[in-house]
């Protein structure tokens, strides 16, 4: 495989494995301003033993997301340098917001979050959690607004060899080591088309990946009949957070995909498998694509395209064909992550639905039921969903941006470091493979580790549910 590919692969691998640890952090600091809100306002020690727990989850997640995230930080000087030259003026700024509002804000207040339970009161270690929640959201913030930039480039101008370019200008190879995107607005960076869009997508995926880990440690606890009062309440702020973000995220889906298609027709006509510009355009439920003969073979919904993107039955799509086809991306592989990004979506809304409508019938904790214990050990394996439909999302925005690394500026080839070769960048990967392996045995093993150790002080929660002074007066080991 030649330096393009292997650059591509490595920063896909690094990429997907660092991306499993931030939306769980994300979505257990929600998790955890809740549970902590709940027993400031109820006093109810079982709350609290409930916070505490999850904070030492959400703590493993956070320290891992970290030590993964920094190899990216590096790949873009070694692998891309040509792009880093280019994109530097957009994503200096973007990056030095996210360590500004994210990073420190994140790091002055965790340690209060994991250490300070005994130490400051309980409204400063609220405070301490909303910002450590809150800046786990500055991350996505900042690293959304400054992706959105490559898939939807505003508020710049083109210089090269110091001249400013015309707005259409489309750069030569010649002028790749010369030339750089600079910020002209930088509001217009931050709200580019795409951006608002995407990072509500983001986000409550990230809600939803934090929500479910609750709900399968939670279902795995009631299974096995232990911590029966922590795991019930922890069930039901599960099922809660699932509901909120899972309905948003079908809103969200929504507005994201009719901004794909006002700001990138191309990549629209690729996730649908569209190769003809149709009226009545069809919705792709189930299938596969056949680029030998151009067409798409899959069942579908007559002129359902067409109505989500323009709520007109009538009005034509575009499609892959009204564009050169150089120009494509990998039009298989984006149809199926997209639609499994979407099918597992319905999956979500689906099984949360389930969970509320036996809670709803006061069947939910009744484990003698067959099926309520079937329901319980989907919420078990369920923790796997949400983390395979970013995935999948992140796979859909990025390879169907391709060829371009900057889409319509930059293509993905023009972006490489000229100094490095395919032997280095194999090596390399090779590396980051046996270490990330190494780095996820870790986390899955201190994981399950606090699992079968479960919440401390547990039974003392069961006897003094109201009296914390009681129930922490001797810590049990």
């Amino acid at each position: 495989m030649d330096v393009e590919i292997l650059s591509r692969i490595q920063f896909a691998f690094t990429v997907a494995f660092h991306y499993i640890y931030p939306p769980l952090s994300i979505g257990l600091g929600v998790v955890l301003v809740v549970m902590e809100g709940m027993y400031l306002k109820t006093k109810n020690v079982l709350y609290h033993n409930m916070a505490h727990f999850w904070t030492k989850v959400f703590g493993l997640t956070f320290a891992i997301g970290v030590a993964t995230g920094i190899v990216m930080e590096f790949e873009f000087g070694t692998n891309w340098a040509s792009y880093s030259r280019f994109v530097g003026d957009v994503f200096g700024s973007a990056l030095a917001a996210e360590g500004i509002f994210a990073f420190f804000l994140e790091s002055g207040f965790l340690a209060i979050l994991l250490f300070g339970w005994d130490k400051v009161s309980r409204g400063m270690h609220f405070f301490a959690t909303c910002m450590v929640c809150l800046g786990s959201h500055f991350s996505a913030v900042w690293i959304v607004i400054a992706n959105s930039w490559m898939q939807t480039p505003a508020g710049y101008h083109i210089e090269v060899y110091d001249k400013i370019m015309p707005p259409d200008y489309l750069l030569k190879a010649e002028d790749i080591p010369h030339a750089r995107a600079v910020i002209d607005n930088f509001w217009e960076m931050i709200f580019n088309p795409s951006s608002m869009d995407r990072l509500a997508h983001v986000v409550l995926g990230a809600w939803l990946a934090g929500a479910f880990l609750v709900l399968s440690i939670s279902a795995y606890y009631l299974l096995k009949g232990r911590h029966i009062q922590f795991a019930k309440a922890s069930l039901k702020v599960g099922l809660g957070l699932a509901l909120v973000a899972s309905l948003l995220q079908l809103a969200s889906g929504d507005s994201t995909a009719r901004g794909v298609a006002r700001n990138q027709p191309l990549k629209l006509a690729a996730l649908e498998g569209l190769f003809d510009t149709e009226a009545y355009a069809p919705l792709g439920i189930v299938g596969w694509v056949d680029m030998n003969a151009e067409k798409t073979k899959a069942l579908q919904i007559p002129g359902f395209l067409s109505f989500l993107v323009y709520h007109e039955f009538d009005k034509p799509v575009t499609g892959l064909r009204a564009f050169p086809k150089e120009d494509w991306p990998n039009v298989p592989v984006v149809f199926q992550t997209y639609h499994l990004m979407i099918a597992i979506g319905t999956a979500l809304i689906g099984i949360t639905l389930w969970g509320l409508w036996l809670l709803w019938r006061k069947r939910l904790f009744n484990l003698k039921a067959k099926d309520v214990r079937f329901f319980m050990w989907v919420l078990v394996f369920s923790v796997l969903l949400p983390q395979i439909a970013n995935q999948a999302g992140w796979f859909t925005a990025e390879m169907g941006r391709q060829p371009w690394v900057v889409y319509g500026l930059m293509r993905t080839s023009q972006g490489l470091s000229q100094a490095v070769v395919a032997s280095q960048v194999l090596s390399s990967l090779i590396m980051f493979t046996l270490i990330y392996a190494l780095l996820f045995a870790v986390f899955i093993f201190l994981l399950t580790k606090k699992i079968h150790t479960g919440p401390s002080h547990d039974e003392a929660v069961e006897d003094h549910k109201g009296d914390f002074s009681k129930a922490f007066k001797e810590p049990r080991a």
